[in-house]
């Protein structure tokens, strides 16, 4: 499928949004989850009618893989929000954002920061396989400090990897520095309390995840003012992805009717 596309002109937005903008009613801003690069939302493109879906592109992966990644989650958020402002024509287009994993924590503070600068908010948060920012606090053994072999089959417990990737000490090596650097983002993550999001949230939790339970899902409806919603798919920690046609029918029945569909 070929998908109109608006270029992304400003620096600082055009290293962010690898794909430009796809015309579309409503920007969706999609921030994949650790390790990941934009291209796994990539197939989201041009399959929410009316929404132009916009993955960001972390450092240090891709197109931007001569950069260095960031450690804290300070200057991620900054990053993102900035782009995401520089494409955003004033305020006059309406848009949402979606984060899975450590990308719905990222997505939050993402929020955060353009709200705390004036900037517009957008009409939907969307969040799924990731505690609440004031409970996903990593336990047990620091993830940025495993052995490849540790990490290797704490992926495979989690799913959404190839098994043939994690099999192959040389792809295993190229995919395994971004997965630490963003978990060194994440364990170095310190919430800190304000007041709620004046903003709709949807929670897209899985029934086999094994990070995540259900009641960390749900208290993401204590980070916002706005109306809340928690739908629950069957799977584990990538049900989302790998359910895309689902996930996106939640998302599409959010942006269109709010969530009291």
């Amino acid at each position: 499928m070929t998908v109109p596309m608006t270029a992304v002109r400003t620096g600082a937005a055009r290293r962010v949004l690898p794909y430009g903008v796809p015309d579309g009613a409503l920007r969706l801003f999609c921030l994949p989850h650790a390790g990941a690069s934009a291209s796994v939302f990539r197939p989201w493109i041009g399959r929410l009618p009316g929404v132009a879906v916009c993955p960001l592109q972390p450092p240090g992966r891709e197109g931007r893989l001569a950069e260095p990644q960031h450690e804290r989650m300070e200057p991620l958020a900054d990053e993102f929000a900035r782009a995401v402002r520089q494409v955003l024509d004033g305020g006059s287009q309406p848009y949402a954002v979606y984060g899975h994993s450590l990308g719905a924590l990222v997505g939050y503070e993402v929020v955060r920061r353009i709200r705390d600068l004036g900037g517009p908010a957008p009409v939907h948060l969307f969040v799924s396989g990731c505690g609440a920012p004031d409970r996903s606090a990593e336990t047990g053994p620091r993830v940025s400090t495993m052995s490849d072999a540790q990490i290797a089959a704490l992926m495979s417990r989690l799913g959404g990897t190839p098994p043939g990737l994690l099999a192959e000490p040389s792809l295993l090596r190229m995919f395994l520095p971004p997965f630490r650097a963003d978990f060194v983002v994440k364990e170095n993550y310190a919430y800190r309390p304000g007041r709620p999001l004046a903003v709709p949230v949807t929670a897209l939790a899985a029934t086999a995840d094994p990070r995540v339970g259900p009641g960390d899902m749900e208290a993401w409806a204590g980070h916002t003012a706005g109306p809340f919603r928690l739908h629950t798919l069957t799977g584990g920690h990538f049900a989302v992805l790998e359910q895309a046609a689902v996930t996106h029918r939640h998302i599409a029945e959010a942006l269109r009717g709010g969530i009291a569909c």
